[in-house]
C-alpha cells in the first residue's frame, strides 16, 4: 500500500526525492514531503489528500484492512 501512496505523491510534488512513505504501527501511513511541497499534497481545503485517503481505502479492501493516512513535514 505504501507504494501506491508514494507513486501519488511524487507525481503531485517538485522535489520527488524528499517524498517519504513509511508504515508506522500496523494501519497508519505517514507521508513526508518538504515545506514548499505541502501545500500541494493538501490541496485547497484538504482535496488532495482527501482524495489520496479514498484511494487508499478503495485499495485496502482487498487487503481487508483499514489505513489512516497522515500527512507529515519534512524536517
Amino acid at each position: 500500500m505504501t507504494e501506491l501512496v508514494e507513486f501519488l505523491v511524487k507525481e503531485i510534488v517538485d522535489e520527488k526525492d524528499k517524498v517519504c512513505v513509511t508504515l508506522a504501527e500496523e494501519n497508519v501511513i505517514n507521508i513526508s514531503v518538504s515545506k514548499e511541497d505541502m501545500g500541494k499534497v493538501i490541496g485547497k481545503q484538504g482535496r488532495i489528500v482527501k482524495a489520496i485517503r479514498s484511494i487508499v481505502k478503495a485499495a485496502s479492501v482487498k487487503e481487508n484492512k483499514r489505513y489512516t493516512v497522515e500527512v507529515l513535514e519534512a524536517e
